[in-house]
């Protein structure tokens, strides 16, 4: 009976120590981005924008009106929303042509963005795309959209850069924690 305790107690803390190990990896990917800043300006033919946090849709609609995309796809819009309600701010960019703006509001997910938004990124012939997402969402979204995205189309990265001290401890484990099931499911 002690023995199969052991192989018990042996196994569970092989696993633990197996997860913390897998824990640790992912976490030094998904924070990775945390020290770096944007140093280029980026182009391309299409960006798209994973919604779920602040500053993405305007860094998109800021890559439109600088000419840096011609297309943008915002991805995992409420069903019931209209371009003018997500972005208010629409008005103050003349230069903006609401017809390059397509609203993708089938997706829930990171994963559902990309296979959402591929069918989107094809329709309108973008050879690379700009992903734009927060920096500790980043390293799962670009993974998710390298796995999802034929070879063919380039997906460049511009993770919306906020300071250290905008994340929470919480918020890293939670994203490393996805970024685990992710690795397992996905990429």
């Amino acid at each position: 009976m002690q023995t199969k305790k052991n192989i018990v107690l042996g196994s569970f803390l092989f696993f633990l120590i197996l997860f913390l190990i897998q824990f640790y990896f992912e976490y030094t990917k998904v924070t990775l981005l945390l020290e770096h800043k944007a140093v280029t300006r980026l182009d391309a033919d299409c960006a798209v924008v994973l919604t779920g946090g602040p500053g993405r849709i305007r860094e998109g609609i800021d890559l439109l009106a600088n000419k840096s995309v011609k297309k943008l796809i915002i991805s995992g819009v409420n069903p019931n929303s209209q371009f003018k309600q997500i972005f208010p701010m629409w008005a103050y960019y003349p230069e903006i042509n609401e017809a390059d703006v397509v609203l993708e509001k089938r997706s829930e997910t990171t994963f559902g963005n990309a296979i959402q938004s591929l069918p989107l990124v094809e329709l309108l012939k973008c050879r690379d795309v700009i992903l734009i997402t927060s920096q500790i969402h980043m390293y799962r979204a670009h993974q998710t959209f390298r796995k999802i995205y034929p070879n063919n189309i380039e997906i460049k990265i511009n993770p919306l850069f906020l300071s250290k001290d905008n994340y929470e401890f919480d918020d890293l484990v939670q994203e490393t924690l996805k970024s685990i099931f992710y690795s397992l499911w996905v990429y």
